[in-house]
């Protein structure tokens, strides 16, 4: 799953190589915490944040087919 988290922020981006995914858990879930480059910010989070409320609903999507739990975090 971070592969895939990484995939779809990486291609959102203009500075690819600057995209981190980390990954832990906490309470039973699993957190993935993504840092952009500074300019990159407003590409992921997006109008609104829709883009990133698309991208937490494909990771719990595929959380869920995995009996997981899963949130994802944009960080600065």
């Amino acid at each position: 799953m971070k592969e895939l988290l990484t995939y779809v922020v990486r291609s959102l981006v203009d500075k690819p190589e600057e995209v981190t995914v980390t990954e832990h858990e906490h309470g039973g879930e699993t957190v993935f915490e993504v840092r952009v480059a500074d300019g990159d910010m407003g590409k992921v989070i997006g109008r609104q944040g829709r883009v990133v409320k698309d991208i937490r609903i494909l990771m719990k999507a595929v959380a869920q087919k995995k009996g997981r739990k899963v949130s994802v975090e944009i960080l600065d």
